[in-house]
């Protein structure tokens, strides 16, 4: 049984708020105790993040914060093992998964951003006047401030450095609010802060859940300069609104129902390959994740009977097996969620080619088990088409031209994430253009380069983070004219 407590101005702090559970999704049973900081707390945190702005922090030259950041990514990796247990533990996810991704890219984060900010210019500008002098105008980046970051459960660690590295690179400050299904990696990061010589303060973790808890209290408060978000839209559109008060800008990668269309022309085994991953890795629970499919007639029957192969090849179990290759669903709430949608399917008369249920796991009934499902046959209007469900799950539509693609991709209110499959690289080309998304992959999927804008349109989100964009959110640009 594991407690966790909130990190504040370098020390771990029982919180004073509401006690809540945590869960291992695997088999239900409760492993940890997590305490909630009250707004007492919550203003502390806000108060020596704003402290360590004017104290060690930000005195620090910028590249003896970025050896402190680079210094941090290998102290992480140095642990790797204890971050591996506790995101497996917080998440179900197997080791397959979080040791290839979750981990190793929460550690990257950090060095990624202390050389992006390394090599980062801003502009300057000479002017002439008429009567023959000039001025020179030249541009200073200065951090934020105090930043709130609000982190989803689906991939704790790499998410939740995705925005404090880049925050920390550009001199900010950081308040975290960890889901509080998931709340063990931020705690232990904060262990690995002080023992890599981060000034206390600079960092800070608060523990809560969202409405009338931690997450408004630290949203609405006036101290802070900025507010980064990843995960539901109806969440954002009420952080959006906690951060009118005080004009605060927000960063918000919010939710998805993204497309993926299939040409008659794509390579069909490593399509096959991609779009499975992006329907089913981490058990449907990815924000890119595809939970609708659109195929071109000719190959339609192909293209479902291979993917519901691939839904029913997933192992599930033991997390801590490599030979896993699909852990259960987050939450006993998340699981009803999923399960009802499937429901919705069967009642709406959808064709089920895979899953469609719960799967049996004998020695772990407890836990939060859903089958990776495929379905056919259901209008585009139908609640499991336009719903994000965000589980193993997806539908399957056929279409004829290319045009009838574009509109039926781009029939939803949320704009985050399409793939594209084929092997005509000028049609790959025109419909990349035309699918209102923030991103577009073209016969790949989850292929990140991290210096490239990323972020949704419509209701999927505001703003982009990644690289220069990532700068442009975390820093402020001041202007400086000088009279020659």
């Amino acid at each position: 049984m594991t407690e966790f407590n909130n990190f504040i101005d370098g020390r771990f702090v029982a919180g004073r708020g509401d006690a809540f559970a945590n869960h291992f999704p695997t088999t239900g049973e409760v492993i940890g105790q997590i305490r909630a900081a009250d707004r007492d707390q919550v203003d502390a945190a806000v108060g020596a993040a704003r402290a360590a702005l004017k104290g060690p922090w930000g005195k620090m030259s910028t590249p003896d914060r970025m050896g402190l950041l680079r210094k941090l990514a290998d102290a992480i990796t140095a642990r790797f093992d204890d971050f591996l247990a506790a995101e497996i533990r917080d998440t179900g996810k197997p080791r397959s998964i979080a040791s290839h991704i979750d981990i190793p890219r929460g550690a990257a984060n950090f060095g990624v951003f202390a050389d992006q900010v390394a090599v980062l210019g801003t502009e300057c500008f000479d002017q002439p006047t008429p009567d023959g002098a000039g001025a020179l105008n030249y541009a200073i980046r200065t951090p934020r401030g105090v930043i709130a970051v609000i982190c989803p459960w689906n991939l704790p660690l790499l998410l939740m450095t995705w925005k404090v590295a880049p925050a920390l690179a550009c001199g900010n400050t950081v308040v975290v609010k960890p889901s509080e299904e998931t709340p063990a990696t931020a705690t232990l990061l904060g262990e690995v802060m002080n023992d890599v010589g981060i000034p206390p303060g600079v960092y800070n973790v608060i523990h809560g859940r969202g409405p009338g808890c931690a997450g408004e209290f630290l949203t609405s408060h006036p101290d802070v300069d900025g507010i980064t978000f990843t995960g539901e839209t109806r969440t954002g559109e009420a952080i959006m609104r906690a951060a009118a008060s005080g004009v605060r800008p927000v960063s918000l990668e919010l939710g998805g129902k993204n497309p993926g269309i299939i040409f008659d022309d794509a390579d069909f085994d490593a399509t096959m390959e991609g779009i499975g991953r992006a329907c089913f890795a981490n058990t449907g629970q990815v924000c890119l994740g595809t939970e609708r499919i659109y195929v071109q007639r000719g190959i339609f029957d192909r293209v479902a009977e291979g993917l519901a192969q691939q839904a029913r090849g997933y192992r599930l179990g033991d997390p801590f097996d490599d030979a896993t290759t699909m852990g259960p669903v987050i939450s006993a709430g998340h699981r009803e969620k999923v399960l009802s949608y499937y429901d919705k399917a069967r009642a709406a008369g959808a064709d089920i080619l895979a899953g469609g249920g719960t799967p049996e796991m004998q020695g772990y009934e407890g836990g939060y088990w859903v089958q990776p499902t495929v379905w056919t046959g259901l209008a585009e209007d139908a609640a499991v088409v336009t719903d994000e469900i965000f589980g193993p799950c997806t539908h399957l539509q056929p279409f004829d031209s290319e045009d009838e693609a574009v509109a039926l991709a781009n029939n939803s209110p949320y704009g985050l994430a399409t793939s594209i499959w084929t092997t005509n690289l000028a049609r790959a080309h025109r419909v990349a253009a035309q699918v209102e998304v923030g991103i577009s992959w073209v016969n790949c999927w989850f292929l990140r380069d991290l210096r490239t804008a990323f972020g949704g349109a419509k209701s999927s989100g505001i703003g982009r983070e990644g690289g220069i964009h990532s700068m442009e959110f975390y820093s402020e640009l001041r202007n400086v004219c000088v009279k020659l």
